[in-house]
């Protein structure tokens, strides 16, 4: 994460049309394609919960999406800054791939509503792997609106052609994607190791009371 501090601010060199604001780029990028990848990544464990029947898909696949909402939170606060030093709105209900994006972030915020409403067990654990399922489909559709976008929000970077940036800002940009996947995959460990550690230990008060 440090060295990923260091190219995009001091290495990189600026872009000629947004200035220093396009700086973010480099941290708002990564932050939503991990944050797909999460909510990917809760889906597909759902999905061998259903298929397996193991217990523990259903504890990793909460934390998954748990993670997906916070890389999530961060995509979208990072966008809206982005947007407004760059382009001067905060947000606009016109443009699709911003809306789509909200609309996958409450969908999953919506699965913990779900999910807590329930009592623990088989029913909760399956009931909440439905719901993730569903929710997979959202993915390649704000994926896509925010590549077919034209407008001034998402300008796409990306294209048949190769990245459309200088080797030192694709380099850059490369190091960010892998700093933040690392990050979020490092969360994802340690708030699974916990949540096991916690029901390890309440089985062991119940065992001994």
């Amino acid at each position: 994460m440090g060295l990923a501090v260091v190219l995009a601010l001091l290495v990189a060199p600026e872009d000629a049309d947004q200035g220093i604001s396009q700086r973010i780029f480099y941290l708002h990028v990564p932050v939503a394609l991990t944050a797909y990848f999460c909510f990917g990544l809760g889906a597909w464990k759902a999905l061998r919960l259903l298929s397996t029947g193991e217990q523990r898909y259903d504890l990793e696949s909460y934390v998954a999406i748990h993670q997906g909402t916070i890389f999530g939170s961060l995509t979208l606060i990072t966008g809206s800054i982005w947007a407004k030093a760059s382009w001067g709105v905060w947000w606009t209900w016109s443009s699709n791939q911003l809306v789509l994006f909200l609309v996958l972030f409450l969908f999953y915020c919506a699965y913990f509503m779900l999910r807590f409403s329930i009592e623990d067990g088989p029913r909760r654990a399956r009931s909440s792997a439905v719901y993730a399922l569903f929710g997979v489909a959202l993915i390649p559709v704000s994926f896509l609106a925010i590549r077919l976008a034209e407008d001034f929000i998402h300008p796409t970077v990306f294209t048949r052609e190769g990245p459309q940036m200088t080797g030192t800002m694709f380099l850059a940009f490369c190091v960010a994607w892998v700093a933040v996947t690392l990050l979020a995959y490092v969360l994802y460990r340690v708030e699974l190791a916990g949540k096991r550690l916690d029901i390890a230990l309440r089985e062991l008060r119940e065992a001994t009371s």
